[in-house]
């Protein structure tokens, strides 16, 4: 009976590692660098509204923290953080949503609705911002 049970033990012991998806493919990752691009859109883009600085540094720190725990080398993590090209993905994203909800270059005001709405249900957005 013990070697049947050695035997699966070995093979997994044996078995390579499951591959990580991408970082830009992590969905953890991806959401919460979304609420980061989001809160930075709203603070950026309304004068009533300022980014709580040392919280959302702490935020992103948490999200490669996070990354490394996941299994994520120092080099992935700042390759990803580096890549202009998922920067600007993630940005239009979050720009097609806040048009959606009615913040747009041609409806600024609407940046100040959308951000004292996220503040108000305590989004990660939200909790990254403060109202003046």
């Amino acid at each position: 009976m013990k070697k049947p049970i050695v035997a699966l033990l070995l093979m997994t012991l044996a078995a390579p590692a499951q591959a990580l998806v991408p970082l830009h493919e992590n969905p953890t990752v991806l959401q919460r660098f979304y609420s980061v691009g989001l809160a930075d859109e709203l603070r950026k883009n309304c004068d009533h509204i300022d980014a709580r600085l040392i919280r959302a540094y702490r935020y992103i720190k948490s999200i490669e923290s996070y990354a490394r725990k996941a299994g994520y080398s120092e080099a992935q993590i700042d390759q990803f953080i580096d890549n202009k090209k998922e920067k600007e993905r993630l940005r239009a994203r979050i720009r097609a949503d806040l048009a959606r909800r009615g913040a747009s270059p041609k409806t600024p005001e609407g940046y100040c609705t959308v951000g004292r709405e996220e503040i108000a249900k305590g989004s990660a957005a939200g909790r990254l911002l403060r109202a003046r």
